[in-house]
């Protein structure tokens, strides 16, 4: 299995595609393992892909102590560095998207065009929904109180008419096979830690490449007022919206495409 020692700690990645070259950057919780993932989309198809396991998740490193949204920015460069990228296409979905951010403006030289998916500032700019606030609900109960805001068409009186296909979803967001590993709770309780405070807004105006704000419709996570401010506040921005909420991207066959297509504008 591909790790490589980053910022001093061990990082699992893969790389696969051919093309441009991209770094792809996974939200809250996100594991390679889990399938499908980008290299199962479109993205997967158009661009050479390096994604990976942020700290604390996955099968990269989880040490149990504080991490910074600074540390999650100099973890990409440094895997950039690694792979000998001294610049690529960068996608940062939900809280890759806020690592995205740090990565850009930290270091302005390794981003040639970014995309900023289901994504929020922090600050003055607004934050995502705080999941750090609701650690005390697990398993389906927590599926039960998430999946309602992460799509905001599913209210209750859409759950009342579609009490099967809620099931099914409730069902599906519950499930961690990999819930029981060593360090996972440590890890993503850390991750949730440094995602509460999160907070570019005050330097978001340094963001000298194009920037794609990609945002679903109806999320809930991150508001789609937060997407009108995030896309104000970076000179030359451009905002797309999408049909969907916090995932719009495998709801909407559209975001994809749109996203490719921006990121290889001439």
């Amino acid at each position: 299995m591909p790790f490589v020692q980053a910022n001093g700690i061990n990082l699992y990645y893969e790389r696969a595609g051919s093309g441009p070259l991209l770094l792809y950057i996974s939200g809250t919780g996100g594991d390679l393992r889990y399938k499908p993932n980008v290299f199962d989309g479109p993205l997967g198809k158009s661009f050479d892909v390096l994604a990976y396991d942020q700290r604390g998740l996955g099968r990269s490193d989880k040490p149990d102590v504080p991490y910074s949204m600074a540390d999650y920015a100099d973890d990409a460069a440094a895997l950039m560095a690694d792979q000998g990228w001294e610049q690529a296409l960068v996608v940062g979905v939900s809280f890759g998207g806020m690592v995205a951010q740090e990565l850009v403006l930290r270091h302005p030289e390794r981003v040639k065009r970014l995309v900023l998916a289901c994504a929020s500032p922090g600050g003055d700019g607004g934050a995502s929904f705080p999941f750090h606030e609701i650690g005390h609900l697990k398993g389906e109960d927590r599926a039960r109180f998430v999946l309602p805001i992460a799509d905001t068409r599913r209210d209750g009186a859409w759950i009342a008419a579609h009490p099967d296909e809620f099931r099914l979803l409730v069902a599906m967001a519950a499930a961690d096979p990999f819930g029981g590993e060593p360090g996972h709770a440590a890890g993503a309780h850390r991750q949730l830690e440094a995602r509460a405070a999160h907070d570019t807004w005050d330097r978001l105006p340094q963001i000298a490449c194009p920037v794609m704000i990609a945002a679903g419709r109806y999320d809930g996570v991150a508001l789609p007022a937060t997407q009108e401010r995030l896309a104000a506040r970076i000179p030359g921005a451009i905002l797309q919206w999408f049909e969907g909420g916090h995932l719009f991207i495998q709801q909407d066959r559209a975001a994809a495409p749109a996203m490719a297509a921006f990121l290889t504008a001439p």
